[in-house]
């Protein structure tokens, strides 16, 4: 079997779940709390590449997952053992539930057959949430993960997905971190040993390839 083969079938949309990472406007927004995070988001051309994937996957059938970080305005059950959870709670933008700021940005679309997930704790967007659940209720296999930021969030879900015994493909171009060259640091030295690293352009061709076949 070749690569593409196995990517192919990887990426069956009978159990394939493409999830988004804290792609939300108080994040990686014009306007939000992490303007150099946002920036490398947009530059690198990260978030188009996301925008590109869940437009494909709601085309294609595939199954997207939104995972959206929030924090209550009075602060109650955020973490605060973690350098990160004390200085997120003093950034002047704050990702409060029902804000423009944990909206999905732009210009990715939310559609109606998609699901939502909301924390309001931690560092992952697996642990201690209801994705595991919800993706083991949707026959999921092989998880995409995709979004912000390579730093913290990212690694979480990939090693909590994959240590949950899913299969997980990463396009590289379609997550983002600061510094800029982290990022592929990230992906050539630790991803790539637990993860399929591929690009957005491969996964869009398996999901728009007319061959595309379901997992037996």
């Amino acid at each position: 079997m070749t690569q593409r083969e196995r990517l192919r079938e990887q990426l069956a949309a009978d159990g394939t779940v493409l999830l988004t990472v804290e792609c939300q406007e108080g994040v990686v927004g014009r306007n939000g709390a992490l303007p150099e995070l946002a920036a490398a988001a947009r530059s690198s051309g990260a978030l188009r590449n996301v925008a590109r994937l869940v437009a494909t996957a709601h085309e294609a059938g595939v199954q997207v997952l939104h995972a959206v970080a929030e924090r209550r305005p009075d602060g109650r059950g955020a973490g605060r053992n973690a350098r990160l959870f004390r200085a997120a709670a003093r950034l002047p933008v704050q990702q409060h539930p029902g804000s423009p700021a944990v909206r999905i940005a732009e210009p990715i679309e939310v559609a109606e057959q998609d699901l939502v997930v909301r924390r309001l704790h931690g560092l992952s967007p697996i642990t201690g949430t209801d994705v595991d659940a919800l993706l083991r209720n949707l026959g999921c296999r092989t998880l995409v993960v995709t979004g912000v930021s390579a730093n913290v969030a990212i690694p979480n879900a990939v090693f909590d997905a994959v240590n949950l015994g899913y299969t997980v493909v990463v396009p590289g171009d379609a997550i983002a971190g600061v510094p800029a060259d982290y990022t592929p640091a990230l992906i050539r030295h630790t991803l790539a040993l637990v993860a399929t690293v591929t690009t957005t352009d491969e996964v869009l061709d398996c999901w728009q390839d007319p061959r595309r076949v379901s997992r037996a």
